[in-house]
């Protein structure tokens, strides 16, 4: 009697839209959040979308039943992080979207998201960036394999996949600065990668004109079981008190050559304690 065969592997990706850093952030002056008129696709999801893509195409792609699918949280306009991963080479997105995520820290940001992979899971494996180039806090992917209560791996350099007959097993590379170590874990699992894992690709034509045929769901906080008192503002651990445009930069200070700048610019780099 022939073996059925495995089932193929389901990788969720999670993708932020966020301010580009071609352009002046700011943050709004009613609720202190960030102004998101001008934004894309997170550079540092994109290793991790291409980590992905990597990964399934090393076991046999899609005619092995593997799947890729592209998750964000946000308002409207965030599913454009989501449409951007579908012209690279997802699957198929996901987007979470409700007026009471605004204002959600790492922790508020971490339980939507854990509800959200919940109800449109199981995924055998979850790839994040190793940071937003918003936050920049590191702190969501650790959150959220604590509350799914998943293996993780965090900043992986390399990541690769073997079947074993017990199941899948990930290898994953952590580079420190004096030495690297490597670390396995059973699916599923969660893993971030950093930003020298791969080269991420471009989106092709033919990516692009079969990106209009991949389905995103979109769904709300009630879909998922939350309560909007769970997230945003009111859910979030941490607060913003004030915040302000950063100040111009002051004009520098020009030392002219007049047989005495070496000891000029000594007793400046002293003067800023950087002797």
């Amino acid at each position: 009697m022939d073996e059925a065969p495995a089932p193929g592997l389901r990788i969720a990706v999670l993708v932020k839209h966020v301010p580009d850093a071609q352009f002046d952030r700011h943050i709004s002056s009613d609720d202190l959040t960030t102004v998101r008129a001008e934004s894309i696709l997170s550079e540092l999801d994109e290793y991790a979308l291409e980590a992905a893509l990597q990964l399934v195409e090393a076991h046999g792609g899609a005619a092995a039943g593997h799947r890729v699918t592209a998750i964000t949280m946000g308002p409207a306009a965030a599913v454009s992080a989501v449409k951007k991963s579908l012209q690279i080479g997802a699957d198929d997105g996901v987007h979470l979207t409700d007026e009471a995520l605004r204002g959600s820290d790492a922790s508020a940001t971490s339980r939507a998201l854990a509800a959200l992979l919940q109800h449109v899971g199981p995924f055998d494996l979850i790839l994040t960036g190793m940071a937003s180039t918003d936050g920049e806090t590191s702190l969501v992917p650790a959150q959220l394999a604590e509350r799914l209560t998943l293996p993780q791996v965090t900043f992986a350099a390399s990541l690769d996949l073997t079947r074993e007959d017990s199941g899948w097993k990930l290898a994953a590379r952590r580079d420190n600065d004096t030495f690297a170590e490597t670390i396995e874990a059973p699916l599923p699992a969660l893993v971030s990668v950093t930003d020298q894992i791969n080269e991420p690709r471009y989106p092709n034509f033919k990516g692009i004109m079969a990106a209009k045929k991949k389905q995103i769901q979109v769904l709300s906080l009630a879909d998922v079981g939350l309560q909007p008192d769970e997230v945003g503002f009111a859910g979030s651990w941490t607060s913003i008190e004030a915040a302000a445009p950063r100040p111009p930069r002051s004009q520098g200070i020009v030392i002219t050559d007049e047989g005495d700048a070496g000891i000029r610019l000594v007793d400046f780099l002293a003067g800023q304690k950087l002797l």
